[in-house]
């Protein structure tokens, strides 16, 4: 069939296998370095009494500090300054992260070790669990053509690729960012934009910057839910107090993303679509937010988002159309696919069932009723309890747990791959077809999974050792002026360890500590750290390789960080200014006073 369009529809790329000498030595040093922890675990037997953490061990704070920054500098450096790959990067970094652990904050090497072991551990399972099914689920629908037929309904409610950029990375990444998060919004939305003929480099770019505001409330609220945990704060509070926060950047972010992908003057031209999707979304988080808790805000927000913004489109075009590369189509794309019901609601099959499932596997009751035979809990021999947090980044000594939770059936990546395999059948494939598929998907992302798994070890030893205390600390010295800087601090604990969540659990008391030392509100600080971190989402070194994975990037994380780095940067500058403007004026005190 012909077709006047200005380009083809292209088939889908297949992921690319990268067998470099590098990638082996990676792969061979990331075995050594978990070999060496699971050793430690059974080379002798559980410590006895806690290791205390200590956050100035050079008793100069500044020189402390730089030191405790290094392993976060080796690991950026490597992959931004010196275009390392990514796995090598994240070896550079352990090392680094083991060597200023030990030597100058004198942790334990056993501890050491078996924190990097621990974080592994994480990276595989559940964050890794979550990659390899999504991207095997991609990998059926372009084995079955059903991506290509993806692509044509998807021309058919726009042709211009900056609505379908608003469509797909903004608000279809927040719904999959409020369903299941983790890497799940960034390899699902970036496999679809590069079948509609965006560049792969710049895709993982968007992608990261779209999924920045519903990071809050994603995985069915559980940052907020975490962030509770460790301060005590009322949580309908927190989820005002982040949603209002957010509410601007709702609306900010859309207008942003646009902008950097064709320009300001072309980012005006479809101004009407950005704001309306924008402010639905806003407004849908805060309804939700002030109405019930953190669950469903974000789901909510993301759902109504498509719904209106797909009947706005149906009434409301721009004067020009722009494709994927940036070129004025206009005129040229009155052709239109000829898709009914049934074949439309055939393409988008896979991925309406992924939606399904996945919203099902994250509530709340499925949770309960399967999880309680089925997860198994596994205290972490020698490291469980015996690294205490400290005053003042807690109110009194608290030893830090260490669980690995291993829920196989109820979690996030097992559903994907439940909707996978589910999809796969109805498609029409075979279950050895499928085998055979699922494992030349694990085979073909084999050292980005390595790579996740690395740089989770880093993350956890900065936090088992302290370091990250220590870089909090460092902003705590700001006076009057911490809440600016407290924002940061937020930003700073989603760079290191890609997870919001974790950044609230290990920030969270700082932050209410500090709060009620300078007299400013302890929810509106400890909501800051969730606000300001979302925006360190797209600089985090695991979302990263998440990005480069799904679209097919793998060895360009460095052009990805340079990419997003300084929009990263300027959007928590403007968290902490807003934190700044409500701690302190007078309209806003008496709102936050508690």
């Amino acid at each position: 069939m012909g077709s006047n369009r200005s380009a083809p529809v292209a088939a889908a790329p297949e992921l690319k296998l990268h067998s470099a000498r590098g990638s082996t030595l990676g792969l061979l040093a990331a075995v050594i370095a978990v070999a060496l922890g699971a050793v430690s675990l059974l080379a002798t037997n559980p410590a006895t009494g806690h290791w205390e953490q200590g956050y100035d061990p050079l008793h100069r704070w500044w020189l402390s500090t730089m030191l405790a920054a290094l392993p976060i500098v080796v690991l950026l450096s490597a992959m931004a300054v010196l275009r390392v790959k990514a796995h090598l990067a994240a070896c550079a970094g352990l090392l680094t992260a083991l060597a200023v652990a030990t030597v100058v904050f004198h942790m334990p090497v056993r501890l050491a070790l078996t924190a990097a072991t621990f974080g592994a551990g994480y990276g595989l399972f559940p964050i890794c669990w979550i990659i390899l099914p999504v991207i095997f689920l991609y990998d059926l629908t372009v084995k079955t053509g059903r991506f290509v037929a993806l692509q044509q309904s998807l021309t058919n409610i726009t042709d211009d690729s900056r609505l379908q950029l608003l469509l797909i990375a903004f608000a279809l990444g927040a719904f999959f960012e409020g369903t299941s998060g983790f890497g799940a919004p960034v390899a699902v939305c970036g496999a679809i934009l590069i079948t509609l003929g965006f560049r792969p480099l710049e895709v993982a770019g968007l992608c990261l910057f779209a999924n920045t505001a519903p990071v809050a409330f994603g995985s069915l609220g559980i940052p907020l839910v975490a962030l509770h945990g460790v301060t005590g704060l009322d949580l309908f509070a927190l989820t005002r107090t982040a949603a209002v926060l957010l509410a601007g950047f709702c609306v900010l972010i859309p207008f942003w993303l646009i902008w950097i992908f064709v320009g300001f003057r072309a980012m005006l031209e479809v101004w009407p679509a950005i704001l309306v999707a924008g402010a639905t979304f806003s407004l849908a988080q805060l309804l939700m937010a002030f109405g019930s808790g953190p669950t469903l805000v974000g789901i909510v927000a993301a759902g109504a988002t498509i719904a209106v913004l797909v009947v706005f489109l149906r009434f409301w075009k721009p004067r020009r159309v722009l494709n994927a590369q940036k070129q004025d189509i206009t005129g040229r794309t009155g052709r239109r696919f000829d898709h009914n019901l049934v074949s439309v609601t055939k393409a988008w099959m896979p991925w309406l069932i992924l939606s399904l499932v996945v919203f099902l596997w994250g509530f709340p009751k499925f949770s309960a009723w399967a999880g309680g035979a089925t997860t198994l809990s596994f205290r972490v021999s020698g490291l469980n309890h015996a690294v205490q947090r400290v005053p003042p980044v807690v109110a009194k000594p608290t030893a830090e747990a260490a669980i690995f939770t291993f829920n196989w059936l109820t979690a996030t990546g097992t559903g994907i791959l439940f909707a996978a395999l589910l999809a796969g059948l109805l498609m029409g494939l075979g279950p050895i077809t499928l085998a055979r598929s699922f494992l030349k998907t694990l085979f073909n992302i084999r050292f980005a999974i390595v790579t996740i798994a690395v740089m989770m070890a880093i993350g956890y030893v900065t936090r088992y050792c302290g370091l990250d205390a220590t870089l909090g600390l460092a902003f705590a010295r700001t006076g009057s002026l911490y809440p600016f800087f407290g924002s940061l601090i937020g930003w700073l604990g989603v760079a290191s360890t890609g997870s919001d969540t974790a950044s609230n659990v290990l920030f969270g008391s700082l932050q209410q500590v500090t709060a009620r030392q300078i007299g400013v509100s302890p929810v509106l600080m400890a909501s800051a750290n969730s606000a300001g971190g979302v925006m360190g989402k797209m600089i985090a070194a695991p979302s990263i390789v998440v990005a480069s994975t799904a679209t097919q990037t793998y060895g360009k994380e460095g052009t990805i960080l340079r990419f997003v780095f300084l929009h990263s940067l300027a959007l928590a500058c403007l968290v902490g200014v807003v934190v700044y403007v409500i701690a302190y004026g007078r309209p806003f005190t008496a709102l936050f006073a508690h």
